[in-house]
């Protein structure tokens, strides 16, 4: 078991775009589905996985390009390590002050440090100024616990 590590940040606009943040659908609609339906399929099948976007899912980062990974660890500390590094740089920029104060993050780090340990994902969203959202993702892998068959992304 190791951890992939996945940031995102960007405007709120963008991260609002939850259909594309979703896996199409494993069956196509039918020939007689209407216009809107088909194009929403066919934009799915071209976008989810191409996309840096975020999915709703957090297991479904795994099926995003590897050139996104931004750290794997087989240790759960070096893993939460980079996630405390995250929070650090990007605190400051935390459109609400009460996610600033030290306390409040130690109680996400071991939180988060627990999860790692246990073999669970961590996923972390936070409204930045500006109005920009970050959403930091640690997704456990080989095999994920809740959806085996995904894929590891670096082929491990």
């Amino acid at each position: 078991m190791h951890h992939h590590a996945y940031l995102w940040t960007g405007p709120k606009p963008r991260f609002d775009q939850d259909a594309l943040r979703r896996p199409p659908h494993p069956e196509p609609p039918p020939p007689t589905s209407g216009p809107e339906l088909i194009q929403r399929y066919r934009l799915a099948t071209v976008e989810f996985p191409t996309s840096d976007l975020p999915p709703l899912e957090t297991a479904y980062w795994l099926v995003k390009p590897r050139s996104i990974v931004r750290g794997t660890w087989s240790e759960p500390s070096a893993a939460a390590a980079w996630l405390a590094e995250r929070l650090a740089e990007y605190a400051p920029r935390f459109a609400a002050g009460a996610y600033r104060e030290p306390g409040r993050i130690a109680v996400l780090l071991a939180s988060a440090g627990e999860r790692l340990k246990a073999g669970g994902d961590v996923s972390l969203g936070f409204y930045l100024e500006q109005p920009a959202f970050l959403s930091v993702a640690l997704v456990g892998c080989s095999p994920h616990r809740a959806l085996p068959d995904l894929p590891c992304p670096l082929g491990a």
